[in-house]
């Protein structure tokens, strides 16, 4: 009897583990603020959650305080929250955290002393009360062109400081100006209003206007390198450099979104209208001043970029004296989607409407391809050699784009790709194609060119070596862009645009437009 009443305890042991689930494991997130401000959401104390929860993040800063960031305990060689800079964010608990909203009083700029004073508190917060210029105090001691034995103003967060300092804080303008800031500095890197701005750190709702600034490599009106945020910025100035210079910044490898330059830019290497040289992100910006450079990678916003630019345009015009010119960027190793640009180009060798160079090379241990897609060019594009209208050379891949560009070169001219190496696909041009070896969408291919066309009659092409040939009143029918199918759709007018599809056509009345396009 007793082995019997063993033998059913085990049993029953082992029918109630069956389909038993271990629970979660439990974290505890401690939250907590300073001076100035609360957490709302989740509150503030002790809380537990199960591992992979996400917790919302929400701080609201008291009268006369702002946000600053929020800090993780120690320990950490990243921090776990998604966005320390904002006021709403999140984090995922995998482990215990400790975690604090920061708060400060900002200070208030209201001349050329207390902008300059910001050199000397490098992780405030500030704000731009009014306009600066020419006749605020501090001008002639500080940014004038008397000031600093002719040089102009003084970078803050200069690199040439010992050790290099870096702004890690925050500069709202409120929409204000700083006009007629002076800068010669020829010999100099790292030149404009600022040096460098680091991680965390960001400008934002400022403009520089009527400014004139000169300097060696990394230049540019308001920011030289940047690793943080420039958002909702302008330049109207006249900037002058070497190697990496741009009209609002030279070097951007953080975020640079909602900007716009109208200043003439000019310099030898890595040329742009709005950057000089992006790895990070540009963004929803756009440029209308000119561009020039005599050496290579010039572009009318961005010089070269190895990063991404989304949304973005150029109407200025663009002149290159050496190779990679392009309407929006000089040289491409990144990606460039949903951008346009208008102006006129002009240049020597690798000369495009939109793109000088959609470039292929070695990164990171692997290769690393440009990529142009949802984009298009309609400005005139003039050059000696490998010229085209949307790009000169591609090595990358295109997709999706177009050109009505008028394209003119003495060899290797094409109406969408002077010299193709890599991958072309389902894209159209319709621009003339005048030079001694021309082709009406590409001239030298050896790469592929999938599912696209030119017109021979506005292009005056009869020949690609790519591409299908068809007269004006084919490209103007969606069946010709149907078999095999591009993402397309008819729509009743222009006006009339259907998001769905990447492009849109006015059935046997336009050419196939990007329904987003202007």
């Amino acid at each position: 009897m007793a082995r019997i009443s063993v033998f059913l305890i085990v049993a029953a042991l082992v029918v109630g583990m069956v389909g038993y689930t271990s629970s979660p494991t439990q974290y505890t997130l401690t939250v907590s603020s300073s001076e100035g401000g609360k957490v709302t959401t989740p509150g503030e104390g002790t809380f537990t959650y199960s591992e992979g929860t996400e917790v919302d993040l929400v701080a609201g800063a008291d009268e006369g305080y702002q946000f600053v960031s929020w800090s993780s305990g120690p320990g950490f060689l990243r921090s776990p929250i998604a966005d320390a800079k904002t006021t709403a964010t999140t984090i995922v608990m995998n482990r215990d955290y400790s975690i604090s909203a920061n708060f400060a009083v900002p200070v208030l700029v209201r001349d050329w002393y207390d902008l300059n004073a910001i050199r000397d508190g490098l992780g405030g917060i500030y704000i731009l009360m009014n306009d600066l210029n020419s006749t605020t105090p501090g001008y002639e001691e500080l940014a004038g062109p008397t000031a600093n034995g002719g040089m102009g103003w003084q970078p803050i967060a200069s690199t040439n400081e010992s050790p290099p300092a870096k702004f890690v804080g925050t500069l709202d303008g409120r929409g204000h100006e700083i006009r007629d800031l002076f800068i010669d500095r020829p010999d100099e890197n790292g030149v404009g209003l600022f040096g460098t701005v680091w991680l965390g750190g960001g400008i934002t709702n400022l403009g520089v206007v009527n400014a004139t600034v000169t300097g060696y490599m990394s230049v540019a009106t308001l920011v030289a390198a940047s690793f943080g945020t420039v958002t909702n910025c302008h330049s109207i100035s006249s900037v002058n450099g070497t190697i990496v210079v741009g009209g609002l910044a030279g070097y951007n490898g953080g975020t640079v979104t909602n900007c716009h330059s109208a200043s003439g830019v000019n310099g030898t290497n890595s040329v742009g209208g709005l950057v000089g040289s992006n790895g990070g992100t540009v963004s929803d910006s756009s440029v209308t001043g000119s561009v020039s450079g005599s050496g290579y990678f010039v572009g009318g916003l961005v010089g070269y970029n190895d990063g991404t630019m989304i949304d973005c345009y150029s109407t200025g015009s663009v002149t290159g004296d050496g190779i990679c010119v392009g309407g929006l960027v000089g040289q491409n190793y990144g990606t460039v989607g949903s951008s346009y640009c208008t102006g006129g180009v002009s240049g020597n060798k690798f000369v495009g409407g939109l793109v000088g160079y959609n470039a292929a090379g070695s990164g990171s241990g692997s290769m690393v391809y440009g990529t142009v897609s949802t984009s298009y060019s309609t400005g005139a594009v003039t050059g000696d050699s490998y010229v085209g209208g949307l790009a000169a050379a591609n090595e990358g891949t295109i997709g999706d784009s177009y050109s009505i560009s008028k394209v003119t070169g003495d060899q290797y001219a094409g109406g969408l790709v002077g010299e193709n190496y890599g991958s072309v696909i389902d894209c159209y041009s319709a621009g003339s194609v005048a030079g001694n070896s021309s082709g009406g969408l590409v001239v030298d291919n050896r790469g592929t060119v999938t599912n696209s066309f030119w017109d021979t009659e506005t292009s005056g092409q009869g020949t690609s070596n790519g591409g299908t040939a068809k007269n004006t009143t084919e490209m103007q029918d969606i069946t010709t862009f149907s078999v095999p199918p591009w993402n397309i759709t008819a729509v009743a007018n222009p006006s009339t645009r259907n998001l769905l599809y990447i492009w849109n056509i006015v059935n046997d009345v336009t050419y196939p437009f990007l329904s987003w396009q202007p």
